[in-house]
């Protein structure tokens, strides 16, 4: 043979060109093989595969609510995996997985002639499911021109090792929890989760297919983008799974004939289930994992860590609080415009509309970088394509900024939260109307005055004191320190000798009767009776308070009425019960705060319930009952702010009790009279709408089937008596009136003798 290549020089060339050639792919390789081009994961580092993984959060059932992740990703083993999920990916992505060692050397002298001879990147694969792994786990990097060969060689020698430790089951488990899927979505589990809402072992064939299908480009086969695409993908698959022998034909046949059917559920840190209360975990998370230690001693990363956050919140109710709430603001919305008009503060104030406009981050921008007032105006008034927020659909117009500005500022929003009284386990959590555009959480960070929903606290501190129930008073105006005269809803005056007792005062939110009342029972008082029920805010030491002047919080004004349903006592609020890492192991646990001494006694808290009672069967909550035909036992109180800017219901129910606020962002904005912006019509409905839906499941049925205790004999006989009582003869003849007597000369008509009580008209019988 060497002979033979002496005498022809063309074999010797051709010879020595081959041994240059294999050397050089030798050395090639070598160098791969050795970290030359990048160093490879050993053995002992693929022993140890572990990925990102996404922290998911979950509701009080275990059912999923959201994730916090970079990618997102959530691993499962080999037996939550279907065989014909397992079928479809193998008889499309590798059909001799089974058979091969991690490398099909049929494909790959396939791919190597195409790539490498014919510069054909598009060759695909030649790629087995090892392969898909190894690029799955450790991607790819810029080699510049030698980039693919490269990189396939060291997948290659990733696959062999990954073969060499993993079984066939355990590579498909691995394969299936790192592979990109479509949105962002990495891992068979969370790609199921999104696109079907289920979880991976119960998704069916056809599903299965989809998800498969998806594999080859994720984007060009987005079901959610290209629903057609994606089900031509989907019966190629089927397809193959027949040609391999996974499927009969006729199962094919029947499979391609079904729809492609989504349910799709985007766990996106802006979209999915309960977007404010997510991003309430996420700020509560980053200074609870402060305080913990992984066992490698590092700070845990809720991005990367797998871990899990178990919440009170409960997936249905949260569901049916979002849908109530959007359903009412949209319809509010409207009433809102039109009442307006033309003459809307938001198109007529312009000072509105430059200070909002001041706080965008465009203003900003422009005044660091040295404009003047007028060129920011000029330039924020120049028109450009934005997106924009309405409730029927976001559309995309070609408006300036200014505009946009504008736009948003006639916005009402809202807030929701509904929580178990006896813990204050937190059920539902909406704080706003849509957290896509509007970021600020109306639950956990907005302050707003809190109108009559502050009266309950007024009645229940005379109570306290010592108040009978059926104390009277006349609803006349009369004048405090200041000049300051509260006069009742409606503005006309009431007849002078007409006395209510508390009951009716309350359930009619008469105004003038519940300064009366703080008045009788003192400032100070009803000011500890509030602290000490769970009002932590500082409160104003003016008889205005008796109306709601103070501002509270949605979570301090839910906390302040537990203990009408929690036997006096006052429960926090709370959302987290416990933390687990990606084991399963707890890392921190969280009990229900409840006080530990009641804040009112059982006698005058049955008291406020029966008369929070009458301000749903008779007084201003009475829509519950003849706009809504709710039969449950529910009490509640109304409350409407100065000026209409601000509404709120409370409703309470044995087991739930769930507070609602509306309202405009902008404080100087309110509604246009009393009749649209009054708690009843604003606020009320929300409660009313949810109760409604929650009436319509039986799961429910431990809440809105609840019934309050009944009263007591003694109690029934101290709220034994006539809701009105009209003054006597007397009275009426030398009583005259109280209407405009100083806060100061009331004070001294107590103190005078019998003939003054007798003939004086004091307020109270």
């Amino acid at each position: 043979m060497l002979n033979k290549i002496k005498r022809k020089p063309w074999l010797k060339w051709a010879f020595i060109t081959l041994v240059s050639l294999f050397s050089v792919f030798i050395i090639f390789f070598a160098s791969i093989y050795f970290g030359a081009w990048g160093e490879l994961p050993s053995s002992t580092e693929l022993k140890e595969l572990r990925q990102n993984r996404a922290t998911e959060v979950l509701a009080d059932n275990g059912e999923l609510i959201g994730k916090f992740y970079v990618f997102d990703r959530q691993p499962i083993t080999f037996e939550e995996l279907p065989s014909h999920l397992i079928n479809a990916l193998v008889a499309t992505e590798d059909a001799r997985f089974f058979e091969h060692n991690g490398i099909d050397n049929r494909s790959l002298l396939r791919v190597l002639f195409k790539s490498i001879l014919l510069q054909d990147d598009s060759s695909g694969g030649g790629s087995t499911i090892s392969l898909q792994l190894a690029k799955n786990i450790y991607g790819r990097k810029d080699y510049g021109p030698l980039g693919i060969v490269v990189n396939k060689f060291q997948e290659a020698i990733i696959a062999k090792r990954l073969e060499d430790i993993y079984s066939k089951e355990d590579i498909l488990k691995l394969y299936f929890n790192t592979v990109p899927f479509s949105d962002n979505t990495y891992g068979i589990e969370s790609a199921s989760m999104k696109f079907f809402g289920k979880h991976t072992s119960e998704i069916n064939l056809e599903e299965a297919a989809v998800l498969v299908g998806t594999l080859k480009a994720s984007h060009s086969y987005n079901p959610r983008i290209f629903p057609e695409r994606s089900r031509l993908r989907r019966d190629v698959v089927l397809e193959q799974m027949g040609k391999y022998g996974y499927l009969t034909e006729a199962e094919v046949n029947e499979a391609k004939q079904k729809a492609l059917v989504l349910n799709y559920k985007n766990y996106g840190h802006d979209k999915g289930l309960a977007p404010y209360f997510r991003a309430q975990i996420r700020k509560d998370l980053s200074k609870i994992l402060d305080t913990l230690k992984n066992k490698d001693g590092k700070k845990f990363n809720i991005y990367r860590d797998g871990l899990s956050i178990h919440t009170t919140l409960n997936y249905k109710m949260q569901s049916l609080a979002e849908e109530a709430l959007k359903e009412h603001l949209r319809a509010l919305q409207k009433q809102h415009e039109e009442a307006w008009g033309k003459s809307a503060p938001w198109l007529t104030n312009q000072n509105i509309v430059k200070e909002a406009l001041k706080k965008t981050s465009a203003w900003k921008k422009l005044a660091t970088e040295g404009k003047s007032e007028n060129q920011i105006l000029e330039i924020l008034n120049r028109k450009k394509s934005i997106e924009l927020f309405d409730y029927d659909k976001v559309e995309t117009r070609n408006i300036s900024t200014k505009d946009s500005v504008a736009h948003y500022l006639k916005f009402l929003n809202a807030g929701m939260l509904a929580v178990t009284p006896q813990t204050g386990a937190v059920q539902a959590w909406v704080g706003g109307i849509d957290f896509r555009y509007f970021k600020y959480d109306h639950v956990s960070q907005s302050k707003r005055q809190v109108g009559s929903t502050f009266k309950p606290f007024v009645y229940t501190a005379a109570l306290e004191n010592g108040m009978d129930p059926c104390t009277y008073f006349s609803a006349r105006e009369v004048s405090y320190a200041n000049g300051w005269t509260p006069s009742n809803s409606g503005g006309d005056e009431e007849d002078p000798h007409i006395n209510y007792n508390l009951k009716e005062a309350l359930s009619k939110s008469m105004n003038t009767i519940a300064v009366k009342v703080l008045m009788e029972t003192g400032i100070q008082g009803v000011v500890n009776q509030a602290k000490a029920m769970g009002i932590n805010s500082e409160l104003p030491k003016v008889p205005s308070i008796a109306l709601g002047t103070a501002s509270l919080s949605l979570t301090e004004l839910t906390r302040a009425y537990t203990p009408f349903v929690n036997n006096g006592k006052t429960s926090k609020p709370f959302y987290i019960s416990r933390i687990e890492d990606d084991q399963g192991n707890i890392l921190a646990e969280f009990k229900p705060e409840i006080s530990e001494a009641p804040s009112i006694s059982e006698t005058n808290r049955k008291i406020m319930i029966d008369m929070m009672k009458a301000t749903v069967n008779q007084g201003t909550a009475t829509r519950l009952r003849t706009t809504y035909g709710l039969s449950n036992d529910i009490a509640g109180k109304t409350g409407t702010t100065q000026n209409n800017k601000d509404g709120w219901f409370v409703g309470i129910t044995p087991n739930l009790l769930a507070v609602t606020w509306v309202g405009a962002d902008d404080h100087r904005i309110g509604f246009r009279n009393t009749y649209i912006g009054q708690g009843a019509n604003s606020a009320l409905p929300i409660f009313a709408k949810l109760m409604q839906k929650m009436n319509m499941d039986t799961s429910f049925n431990d809440i809105t089937k609840a019934r309050f205790a009944p009263i007591s004999s003694e109690i029934s006989e101290m709220l034994d008596c006539d809701p009105v009582k009209r003054d006597g003869f007397f009275k009426r003849l030398f009583g005259g009136s109280d209407k405009d007597k100083p806060e100061k000369e009331e004070k001294k008509e107590k103190k005078k003798g019998f003939f003054k009580r007798l003939f004086g008209g004091k307020d109270k019988d």
